[in-house]
C-alpha cells in the first residue's frame, strides 16, 4: 500500500471514530487492507451490565461503518458493507473508484454529537420530520416518530421505569462511574468515555466528581432531569428492527448515524433514551406499547433544536487500528 493510500485510508477510519458508541466506549476497531477497510468489535470495551448481548456495541459498529461509507464516497469510493458472522463478527467495507459526491450527510459528521441537554420545545416542520423518518429507514429497520405529547409521557413513563430500575443496580451504576470523565485532563487523557461538560455538568477533579456522584445521582434526580429533557424536545424517535443478532444490530447503527447526521444537517439535536430498550424485563411491555408486534424496538431517541454542548473526545487512529 502507497503512502498515500495509506494516509487516505486513514482519515476514512477518523471520520469513522466520530460516530457515537454507547458510553463513548469508541468500542470499534480497523483493519486496512489495499481496497478495504474492515471493522471490528473491540471486546475489551464491552459494557456487559448496561448491554449484555453486545446490541449497543454492534450498534456502534454500524455507525461507525455509516460515517465510513459516507466519507469515502466524499473521497472519490463507493463503500459496500458485508458482515462475517462467522468470521469474528467482522464487518467489511469494500472501496470501489468512483466519482467524489461530498453529501451532506458527509458534510454534518464533525457537527454530530448526542447532546444530553434541554432542547427549546418546539416542533419540527412536516418537511424535516419526514427527511429524519426517510434518513432512518433501512434493510429490515424502520423507525416510528413520536411528536404527540401524550405519546411522548407515556414513553416517559418507560424511560422512568427503566432508569430507576438500571439505577437500583450496583453493577449498572458502577460499570456508569467507569466510563464518566468528571475532568478536563481525565478526557484528554484517555480519549474516551462521557465527558462530564457534554452533559451539560462542570468538569471537576475525579475525587470531587465522585463525592458529588456518589450524593446526587439518585434514581429521583435522574428521572426528573429526564423528564425535563424529554417535555423539552419536538419528539422521539423509535428504531425497530425485524430480526434478532449483531448483523440486524449493525444496521440498525447505520440507520441511527444516517437520522443523527440528518438531524445534524437540519441543526436538530438528538440523544439517546435507551432505558426502555435496556431492561430486558420492559422491552416486551415497550414493543406491545408501540404495536409491532415480534419486532424488537432497538433505540429510543430524543430530538430538538437546542444550544450545542462540549463533545466527548475521541481515541487517535493509530489507538485503533489493528
Amino acid at each position: 500500500m502507497s503512502d498515500d493510500k495509506g494516509a487516505l485510508l486513514r482519515e476514512l477510519v477518523r471520520y469513522a471514530t466520530l460516530a457515537p458508541s454507547s458510553h463513548n466506549t469508541q468500542c470499534w476497531k480497523f483493519h486496512l487492507a489495499d481496497d478495504a477497510i474492515s471493522l471490528l468489535p473491540d471486546l475489551a470495551r464491552r459494557c456487559p451490565a448496561v448491554d449484555p448481548d453486545d446490541h449497543h456495541l454492534f450498534v456502534s459498529l454500524g455507525c461507525a461503518a455509516e460515517n465510513l461509507i459516507q466519507a469515502a464516497s466524499a473521497h472519490g469510493f463507493n463503500g459496500h458493507a458485508d458482515f462475517d458472522a462467522t468470521g469474528g463478527n467482522v464487518l467489511r467495507v469494500t472501496l470501489a473508484p468512483t466519482r467524489p459526491v461530498a453529501s451532506t450527510l458527509f458534510q454534518a459528521i464533525p457537527a454530530r454529537q448526542s447532546t444530553r441537554g434541554e432542547y427549546d420545545g418546539q416542533p419540527l416542520a412536516a418537511s424535516e420530520l419526514e427527511l429524519l423518518a426517510r434518513a432512518g429507514r433501512g434493510n429490515g429497520v424502520g423507525v416510528i416518530l413520536l411528536s404527540e405529547r401524550q405519546a411522548m409521557e407515556k414513553v416517559l413513563e418507560y424511560v422512568v421505569q427503566g432508569n430507576t430500575a438500571q439505577m437500583n443496580d450496583p453493577a449498572f451504576v458502577a460499570e456508569l462511574k467507569k466510563w464518566i470523565r468528571f475532568s478536563t485532563a481525565e478526557a484528554v487523557q484517555t480519549g474516551d468515555g462521557l465527558y462530564t461538560a457534554s452533559s451539560g455538568n462542570p468538569a471537576l477533579p475525579r475525587w470531587l466528581g465522585s463525592l458529588l456522584f456518589g450524593m446526587f445521582f439518585t434514581p429521583q434526580n435522574e428521572n426528573d432531569k429526564y423528564a425535563k429533557q424529554l417535555r423539552s424536545s419536538a419528539g422521539i424517535a423509535i428504531f425497530v428492527s425485524d430480526t434478532p443478532g449483531p448483523a440486524q444490530w449493525v444496521e440498525v447503527g447505520r440507520c441511527y448515524e444516517r437520522f443523527a447526521l440528518q438531524s445534524a444537517a437540519l441543526g436538530i439535536r438528538n440523544a439517546l433514551i435507551n432505558q426502555p430498550v435496556e431492561v430486558a424485563s420492559l422491552r416486551p411491555q415497550f414493543a406491545d406499547f408501540l404495536g409491532i408486534g415480534e419486532r424488537r424496538p432497538d433505540l429510543v431517541v430524543r430530538f430538538g433544536r437546542g444550544p450545542k454542548l462540549p463533545s466527548s473526545l475521541r481515541r487517535p487512529v493509530q489507538a485503533v487500528l489493528v
